[in-house]
């Protein structure tokens, strides 16, 4: 065996081993790093060198400044506002409360960017509030565990920016303009899904659309939803950056969540800030640390042989898409998010760009699998927050998520297969993507 050779497989399976073995993801990337770098006979002060490098980004910066906006938004108040909203415009339909949890996760994903945050902040008032009125609280769960997704893909998500960056510094404007109409595909998917499964167990209808009722409360929840156009109309019109449009957002939430809605006192934001903090260091350490293991994975050609791998396998283009998702589907089943991201997309881009997909469009298809691995066993940590706030066994939340999967599914194939769905927006808007 070669050194090349050893070292990758001390690289790979060495990660896979301390991930069955439940190490936390930080760890087991530094770990398995270490080892492989120690087989090449490489200096172990590259370590600390290639950590820091992997955060000095002027891109990354905006990391912590949609997550701090999110949690700022997320405790100031603003989610029964969205779910009037959603109320006022979907909820005359069968089974309204299931499509108002879906619209209303739409509009909160724009805000906050984090399937956890949207499960833990609506799921604990419309998982009961369903319940009251009718619905069983499994499906309820399922509605609201599903449709937290939506917020991966509608700007602005902190993870089109880690993307963005580890797939090569593409336009972070591009990706947040892509992410819209598949979220909004997301979002109708599940709402057909929700649709069949009221009509055949009766569930109840809302109240009559009202436009003055509506425009109500639009006009109440404008100033939350305003974080969004100052985002994203900013990066796409060139304004300011996404870490310059981070920044300005984190500001623009403080002053809505304390002083409009009045949904924070000076001691919650520091007990945000602290919660940001927490989630801060677990995001920048694993950026930091997949630094290195995208390193060891470049010098040892890693990325080259998988593309051979897999196309070794078929010369189809479907065939190989169909691949891609299936790996991500898996590598979802036993990482996190954010890992993935940074760990799969050095190694599967060139693959995905070899078939004809575009950058951007091979993103959306990252994130929305990532999405739904967040809601299978045995590492869902949303699939862990629906279960806790719905105080449901595991399996019974599963149970009842199984056709909404399929509903996932088919957005992530379409998605896959009609380009456009991705790339309209950022075409329109003059992306070269």
């Amino acid at each position: 065996m070669t050194t090349t050779t050893l070292a990758i497989t001390v690289l790979l399976v060495g990660f896979l081993v301390l991930v069955l073995l439940r190490f936390p993801i930080a760890y087991a990337v530094a770990i398995a790093s270490v080892a492989c770098m120690t087989v090449q006979g490489r200096s172990l002060m590259a370590i600390a060198q290639l950590m820091v490098k992997g955060i000095s980004s002027f891109s990354l910066m905006a990391v912590p400044f949609f997550i701090t906006m999110g949690c700022l938004m997320g405790s100031g108040g603003i989610s029964q506002k969205l779910i009037d909203l959603a109320n006022s415009l979907v909820g005359w339909m069968t089974g309204g409360m299931a499509m108002v949890n879906i619209v209303a996760s739409y509009f909160f994903g724009g805000i906050s960017g984090s399937a956890a945050a949207d499960t833990a902040s609506l799921g604990s008032i419309l998982i009961p509030m369903m319940e009251e009125q009718g619905y069983d609280r499994d499906f309820s769960t399922a509605v609201t565990i599903t449709s937290s997704c939506e917020g991966l893909l509608v700007p602005p998500s902190h993870n089109m920016v880690i993307y963005a960056t580890t797939a090569g510094s593409l336009s972070v404007g591009a990706l947040f303009l892509a992410g819209y109409i598949p979220g909004a595909l997301l979002a109708a998917t599940l709402m057909v899904g929700s649709y069949i499964i009221s009509k055949k167990r009766n569930y109840p209808k809302g109240e009559k659309f009202s436009l003055s009722t509506f425009l109500k409360q639009f006009a109440t929840s404008f100033w939350a939803l305003a974080a969004i156009i100052i985002v994203v109309v900013g990066v796409v019109g060139g304004v300011f950056t996404a870490t310059e449009s981070a920044a300005i957002a984190v500001i623009y939430s403080l002053i809505v969540s304390v002083f409009i809605y009045k949904g924070l006192d000076w001691k919650g934001v520091w007990r945000v800030l602290g919660d940001c903090v927490d989630t801060l260091s677990i995001v920048l350490i694993l950026i930091a640390t997949s630094a290195v293991f995208g390193n060891c994975l470049t010098l040892l050609h890693v990325p080259d042989m998988a593309a051979k791998a897999i196309t070794s396998v078929s010369s189809n283009p479907i065939i190989i898409a169909l691949l891609l998702n299936l790996i991500l589907l898996f590598l979802g089943c036993i990482m996190d998010m954010a890992p993935i991201i940074l760990i799969a997309t050095p190694i599967l881009l060139p693959v995905a760009t070899s078939i004809g997909l575009s950058p951007v469009q091979f993103g959306i298809m990252v994130v929305l699998n990532c999405g739904i691995g967040l809601l299978t066993p045995p590492v869902g940590s949303v699939l862990f927050i629906g279960s806790a706030v719905a105080k449901l066994p595991m399996e019974k939340v599963v149970k009842a998520t199984l056709p909404f999967y399929l509903c996932m599914i088919l957005a992530l194939l379409l998605i896959t297969f009609i380009p456009e769905i991705s790339l309209f927006l950022p075409r329109m808007f003059g992306y070269a993507v």
